[in-house]
């Protein structure tokens, strides 16, 4: 059993950035591909970014190329979700989630069994 707490959301203004941490526990971290996904009220849970489990190969959602990072840190356990040049676009609940599943195909919901709670990002204009 996998347990992920996300940190780090809030508010900003648009243009500004935040980084967004999820600590995982209970499993062998290194051995998980990794994903970021986002949530708005009455839509679906929209895929952000997916890391492996070295680290060396990310893949993000076309809304966040080129202004989100993922990257992780397996001695901390701990993946983490750089966001730049927000913009009111991007507010949602931000959550993180496992998965024992390789490859950047790794990229549906259902790919993933392990969540964590959310963090909260609210990008004002």
């Amino acid at each position: 059993q996998v347990q992920l707490v996300e940190s780090g959301g809030g508010l900003v203004q648009a243009g500004g950035s935040l980084r967004l941490s999820c600590l995982a526990s209970g499993g062998t971290f290194r051995t998980y591909t990794m994903g970021w996904f986002r949530q708005t009220p009455g839509k679906e849970r929209e895929f952000v970014a997916t890391i492996s489990g070295s680290g060396d190969t990310t893949y993000y959602g076309d809304s966040v190329k080129g202004r989100f990072t993922a990257s992780r840190d397996n001695a901390k356990n701990t993946v983490y979700l750089q966001m730049n040049s927000l913009d009111p676009e991007d507010t949602a609940v931000y959550f993180c989630a496992a998965s024992s599943l390789l490859g950047l195909g790794v990229r549906q919901r259902y790919h993933y069994r392990y969540w964590g709670q959310g963090t909260q990002v609210t990008v004002s204009t």
